[in-house]
């Protein structure tokens, strides 16, 4: 229960996070308060977004997996797909 409320909730916060900082780091008219754009912040959105695509691609590799007889394991650092 507590991985589908923090992937649930947590995942939407997290883009929210990314696209707020996407607006801080371009600044201007993006900005509420219309002050100069932080590239590092453009940086920071652009990895907050690719962790959010990490995620997505992880859960649905899992969900397809099972489907077609396989589950994926962790063992390493990266998942891998092991015969059931």
């Amino acid at each position: 229960m507590a991985v589908s409320v923090i992937i649930g909730a947590g995942l939407p916060a997290l883009f929210a996070f990314g696209v707020r900082a996407l607006a801080v780091g371009a600044g201007g008219s993006a900005e509420v308060s219309g002050d100069a754009g932080k590239p590092v912040m453009k940086l920071v959105a652009w990895i907050t977004f690719a962790l959010v695509l990490a995620v997505i691609a992880i859960g649905l590799a899992i969900i397809i997996s099972s489907g077609f007889g396989y589950k994926v394991s962790f063992e390493h650092i990266f998942p891998t797909f092991i015969k059931k």
